[in-house]
């Protein structure tokens, strides 16, 4: 189960950093659209989010079900923004802005809001 958990993890996190750099590639452009990479880093992080949450209840570790929750939410919210403007040509700089702040909100939650271990 541990493998399963740390393959699970590794693409987690290859998602978060698909959706992060499909974002940032396109920092200088003038126009910002939603490209192959973020579309598919969402997905991917999503999935493999829910994935690991079900590898965690199925385990014997304890689960922080509000940080899952604030996790999944956020996840769900960039889905839903990066699959609506999927297909237009351009999309506003504000939800350029927003896409990349909540996937580096979402990219900090999971990190800053760990247990801390001795």
């Amino acid at each position: 189960m541990d493998t399963l958990r740390q393959i699970l993890l590794f693409v987690h996190i290859l998602g978060f950093a698909a959706l992060i750099g499909g974002l940032l590639a396109q920092a200088k452009d003038p126009f910002k659209r939603v490209n192959g990479a973020m579309r598919d880093g969402a997905g991917t992080a999503f999935l493999a989010g829910l994935g690991l949450v079900g590898v965690l209840e199925a385990g014997d570790g304890d689960v922080n079900h509000v940080k899952v929750g604030v996790k999944l939410l956020i996840g769900l919210i960039i889905l839903i923004l990066v699959m609506a403007n999927l297909r237009k040509e351009r999309i506003p700089q504000g939800l350029w802005v927003g896409l990349l702040a909540l996937s580096v909100i979402n990219v900090a939650v999971a990190v800053f809001w760990s247990p801390v271990h001795s």
